[in-house]
C-alpha cells in the first residue's frame, strides 16, 4: 500500500543542518535558563555538639517550617571523627569504623495547635552501615515522600555507638527539602512544555488529516503515540499540580508512573522503528511486537515496582529503604541490569542489520540516517547529564529515597526535560507531511522499493539541483520529461 509522505524527503543538505542547529539552539537555551535558575535542594543544619554526658542520649530535632512546595523532607546525619585521632583513624578506619549501627527513630508531626501526634504511631528501629574513610558517609535517617504537617519533630538515638565514643567528636544532622522557589518554577516550566507539546501534537495531527491512518508510516504512527505520552510526562495534569494542593502520596506516584511509561514507550519506539523500517508487508503482533513488548515491559515493571514499593512502605515507615531493608533487592537489581543489557544488545543488532541492508536505498536510508544521528546526539547528552547527576556511581546502589536520584540543580532538571521535548518536536517536524504534499507522491512501504524505481545515479547531491527539493523523485522525472519534449 502507499504511504503518507514525510517532510524528511523534501529537505536538502542545508535544511538538515538547519534542523540540527535549531535543535541545539533550543536545547542550549534551556541550559542557560537552568544556569540562572534556583537551587533544587534547600538544606538546614542542626548541629549537635557532643560531650560525655549526652553522647548516647536521644537527639530531639525540629525541622524548619514547611509548606507543600517543599514537596519532600529528608533527615540525614554525618558522624564526625575526633580531629586529634584523625591521622590514626585514617590508617585503621577500614577496620575500626565500618560497622552496623542500630537507630531508633520516632517521627512526630506538629499541627496548628502546637500538639505533636505520631505520624505512624510507632517507634522505628533500623540498622544502617556506618562506613568511614577520611570522612564518614552520610546516613539517611528518615524520608517523608509527602508533607502532612508544617513542621516535624524527630527523635533519634543510636544504640551501638558506645564502642566508638572515643573516636566521635560530633554528629551533624541535616534537614533537606526541595526549594519552594524551584517547585514554583518547575510548575511553570512544565506547564510551558505541556502547552508546546499540545500545539505540536495538534499540528502533527492536522498535517496528517488528509491521509488514512493505515497509510501512515511506522514513524508517523509512533509519533501519534509518543506525543500524547509526552503530555503526561511533562505535566501529568492535573495530578502534578494536585500534589501541591492535596496532602497525599497518590498524585506524586501517578506522576512517576506516567513519566516511566513515556520513557519505556520511547525505548519501545526505537526497537519498533529500527526493525519495522526494513520489514516488508504486515507486521504481526505475535512475532514483531510481542518480543519487544516483553523486554521493555520487564524494564517498566521493574522500575514501577521499585518506585511503588518504596512509596507505599515509606507511608507506613519513613525510615524504610528498600536497598538496605529488603533482602531480595540485589536480585531485583541484577534482574534489571540483565534486562537492560538484553535491550541494548537487541537494539544494536537491529541498528547494525538495518544499516547494512538499507544503506543503498536512498529514501529508506535517509530515514534511518536521520533518526540514528539525532538519537545518538540525544543519548550522548543524556549520558553526560546522568554522569553529572550521579557521578561515577551511576550503576551502583542509587534508589528512590536517596537525594542522588533527584535533581541536584536546576540545569539538570530543565536540560533533561528540554532534551526529550525538543527531540520529539524535531521528529514530529520531519515526519509530518509538508504543506504541498500530494497523495499521488506517496511511497510504498517496502525497503526494496526506493526513489520510485529511479537509479542511484539520479540522486545528485551538490549539483545544480541541490536547491530543488526531491519531492519523491518528481523533480528529476520532470527534468527528463522536459528534455524528451525538446527532442
Amino acid at each position: 500500500h502507499r504511504l503518507a509522505p514525510m517532510r524528511l524527503y523534501t529537505l536538502s543538505k542545508r535544511h538538515f543542518v538547519l534542523v540540527f542547529v535549531v535543535f541545539f539552539v533550543c536545547f542550549g537555551l534551556t541550559v542557560f535558563i537552568g544556569i540562572a535558575g534556583p537551587n533544587v535542594i534547600e538544606t538546614s543544619v542542626a548541629r549537635t555538639d557532643l560531650n560525655n554526658s549526652i553522647k548516647l542520649k536521644p537527639f530531639n530535632l525540629s525541622s524548619p517550617p514547611l509548606s507543600t512546595y517543599n514537596q519532600q523532607l529528608w533527615l540525614t546525619c554525618v558522624v564526625e571523627l575526633d580531629h586529634e585521632e584523625a591521622y590514626f583513624v585514617s590508617h585503621l578506619i577500614t577496620v575500626s569504623l565500618k560497622k552496623n549501627v542500630t537507630m531508633t527513630v520516632k517521627v512526630l508531626g506538629v499541627v496548628k495547635d502546637g500538639s505533636t501526634p505520631y505520624v505512624n504511631n510507632q517507634v522505628h528501629n533500623r540498622t544502617r552501615l556506618l562506613s568511614c574513610a577520611q570522612k564518614c558517609s552520610e546516613i539517611i535517617v528518615a524520608h517523608l515522600g509527602y508533607l502532612n504537617y508544617t513542621q516535624y519533630n524527630i527523635f533519634v538515638s543510636f544504640e551501638d555507638l558506645s564502642k566508638l565514643t572515643n573516636s566521635i567528636q560530633n554528629i551533624t544532622f541535616t534537614w533537606k527539602t526541595y526549594n519552594p522557589t524551584f517547585s514554583q518554577v518547575e510548575i511553570w516550566f512544565r506547564f510551558v512544555f505541556v502547552v508546546l507539546t499540545f500545539m505540536v501534537t495538534c499540528l502533527f495531527a492536522h498535517s496528517l488529516r488528509k491521509f488514512s491512518m493505515r497509510d501512515w508510516g511506522i514513524e508517523q504512527k509512533w509519533m501519534s503515540v509518543l506525543l500524547p505520552l509526552l503530555l503526561l510526562y511533562n505535566g501529568t495534569y492535573p495530578f502534578f499540580p494536585l500534589s501541591f494542593l492535596v496532602n497525599s502520596w497518590f498524585p506524586g506516584m501517578l506522576d512517576d508512573l506516567f513519566q516511566s511509561l513515556f520513557l519505556c514507550a520511547l525505548l519501545l519506539f526505537w526497537l519498533c522503528v529500527y526493525h519495522g523500517i526494513r520489514v516488508q508487508g504486515e507486521r504481526k503482533c505475535l512475532t514483531f511486537y510481542l518480543p519487544k513488548l516483553f523486554i521493555v515491559g520487564l524494564l517498566w515493571l521493574a522500575s514501577v515496582t521499585l518506585g511503588i514499593w518504596q512509596t507505599v512502605n515509606e507511608v507506613h515507615d519513613p525510615t524504610y529503604q528498600y536497598r538496605v531493608d529488603t533482602g531480595n533487592f540485589q536480585g531485583m537489581k541484577i534482574f534489571f541490569l540483565v534486562v537492560a543489557t538484553t535491550y541494548v544488545l537487541y537494539l544494536l543488532f537491529l541498528i547494525v542489520r538495518a544499516c547494512s541492508e538499507l544503506r543503498n536505498m536512498p529514501y529508506v536510508d535517509l530515514r534511518l540516517k536521520f533518526l540514528t544521528a539525532l538519537t545518538f546526539v540525544v543519548l550522548v547528552i543524556s549520558i553526560v547529564i546522568l554522569y553529572l547527576r550521579f557521578g561515577a556511581q551511576v550503576l551502583q546502589d542509587n534508589f528512590v529515597a536517596e537525594l542522588s536520584t533527584h535533581y541536584q540543580n536546576y540545569i539538570q532538571f530543565l536540560s533533561f526535560y528540554g532534551l526529550l521535548n525538543f527531540y520529539l518536536y524535531t521528529l514530529a517536524f520531519v515526519y509530518s507531511p509538508s504543506k504541498n504534499a500530494l497523495y499521488e507522491s506517496q511511497l510504498k512501504d517496502n525497503p526494496a522499493f526506493s526513489m520510485l524505481n529511479d537509479s542511484d545515479d539520479d540522486v545528485i547531491y551538490g549539483s545544480d539541483y541541490e536547491e530543488m527539493p526531491l519531492q519523491n523523485g518528481q523533480a528529476i522525472r520532470a527534468k527528463y520529461k522536459e528534455e524528451s519534449d525538446s527532442d
